[in-house]
């Protein structure tokens, strides 16, 4: 079904005649310096403002959130200059302020998701877009066609679906995120320096050397400085190639750059998309109604459906069928904090079988410690399936009364064929906003970013975003 969803990217096999005469990091390049040029359907400028809602309510709602705390703490200490904000505090270089706000984004791991694989792709792109917007004073327009130039480059680099380089870069250990956003982030920046053919391929040879993320880091605040790592580090690739700077242009090709780094002995089933730029991969976005790792959601989802009919009765086995790549990012099968349980595929089920929203709140300690969730933790049998795609879970469960209940999750909530809906995303932004900024306040950012095409609208957004948090409820 994600199959259906995509235009196929095709194996490098398939795809090196066709590429032979321009390579990856020329297209890569024109791309980018050709930017200012291109016109955005209704319907990509919809996703663009759909993204930019979700990114900023999960961005400002993490204010107070443990790793945003010390990130923000470190960029002040360096007093800085620059004309960009870190979100309800200071203005700084824009290195920064995207390594502050694209930090806070991913924070509760409530971000979107792109369904090919590449990672969490807006909260490194706006945080670096709008750090360098407002530092150099860009339009609405230029400023949604750089966001768009980055995510274009950024999904197209690490997508492919279960057997594509994002996947497959999980697999290898490093996180998609970061080792794909930072390319993003740097194309995003370089639209905005209007920066030619030539400085893009230099800012974009910057990007690739300095792309970087472990998984083995998730469930720590190393995951969420990841976003906002790829933020900074892609920002600076930028200014660096505008300045003058030059680097390696070969970083994209299929060998001896960083496909071959990241994915040694390559499989033979491994998908590289092709650098051709005929669809919007933002139209494929996946965006989430539960605050963990997009791994967990199905089998969760699943679990979801029948809580009322499970009730607070005892469990005997459940078993859960779920994609290859959920026991790589989500499987922590004994959490010991909070944030570790975003990334424990046993833990969700059981918060979603006891009747939990999964909603931020709930990520709490009481949580953690609740037994009727805890003692289901330990009887999870969690199955990977090869050939069974993110947005499918398969779940049974035995009672201990010897009812045995199935549940199916067959298109995971917030995927493109399943979709949040506009009044779903206003809902969610104003559960994350308010405790944040008010109800007043967080209304008119929400309605500026619904409209931020409209001439004038990015001053509204920035002088909002000037003004201090409510105190730490």
């Amino acid at each position: 079904m994600e199959a259906a969803l995509r235009k196929e990217a095709v194996s490098q096999n398939q795809s090196a005649a066709g590429q032979a005469a321009v390579s990856r990091g020329e297209q890569i390049a024109k791309y980018i310096a050709t930017a200012r040029q291109r016109s955005i359907p209704p319907e990509v400028l919809n996703a663009a403002k759909f993204t930019l809602v979700d990114y900023m309510g999960v961005s400002v709602g993490a204010y107070y959130d443990a790793p945003a705390i010390p990130t923000r703490k470190t960029a002040l200490s360096w007093n800085a200059q620059g004309n960009a904000r870190m979100y309800l505090d200071k203005q700084t270089t824009p290195p920064l302020a995207a390594l502050v706000n694209g930090t806070m984004a991913h924070c509760m791991d409530y971000d979107d998701a792109h369904t090919g694989g590449a990672g969490h792709a807006s909260a490194p792109l706006w945080a670096a877009t709008l750090a360098m917007a407002e530092h150099v004073g860009a339009s609405e327009q230029e400023t949604i066609v750089a966001f768009l130039t980055g995510f274009e480059v950024m999904t197209k680099l690490g997508g492919g679906g279960i057997e594509g380089m994002g996947r497959t870069t999980a697999r290898r250990g490093f996180h998609p995120t970061p080792i794909y956003g930072t390319p993003g982030c740097a194309a995003a920046a370089s639209v905005l320096l209007k920066l030619d053919e030539k400085k893009a391929a230099y800012a974009m040879g910057v990007a690739a050397t300095t792309a970087g993320g472990l998984v083995g880091s998730f469930g720590t605040h190393s995951k969420p400085f990841h976003a906002g790592m790829a933020a900074m580090d892609g920002v600076h690739a930028a200014m660096l190639a505008s300045n003058g700077f030059e680097s390696a242009t070969t970083l994209y090709e299929k060998d001896k750059g960083l496909i071959d780094a990241i994915i040694q002995n390559k499989p033979d089933t491994l998908v590289i998309p092709p650098m051709e730029f005929d669809n919007w991969e933002i139209l494929l976005n996946g965006y989430k109604p539960y605050a963990c790792c997009r791994a967990t959601h199905s089998s969760s989802q699943a679990a979801r459906s029948i809580a009322a009919r499970v009730g607070m009765r005892k469990i005997k086995r459940v078993v859960a069928k779920v994609h290859k790549n959920a026991v790589v990012t989500a499987g922590k099968m004994n959490p010991k904090t909070p944030l570790e349980c975003k990334f424990s595929v046993p833990f969700c089920i059981a918060m979603a079988l006891r009747g939990y929203a999964l909603v931020a709140p709930d990520f709490n300690v009481n949580t953690l410690k609740d037994k009727s969730v805890s003692e289901i933790v330990p009887i999870v049998e969690v199955v990977p399936v090869d050939a069974q795609p993110q947005h499918e879970a398969y779940l049974d469960v035995w009672m201990e009364d010897g009812e045995h209940i199935q549940a199916v999750t067959e298109i995971v909530i917030g995927h493109p064929k399943n979709p949040m809906s506009w009044d779903d995303q206003h809902t969610k932004f104003t559960a994350l906003v308010k405790p944040i900024m008010g109800a007043e306040k967080a209304e008119r950012l929400y309605q500026a970013l619904r409209q931020i095409e409209k001439p004038g609208t990015l001053k509204t957004v920035f002088e909002l975003l000037a003004s201090s948090p409510l105190p730490q409820q």
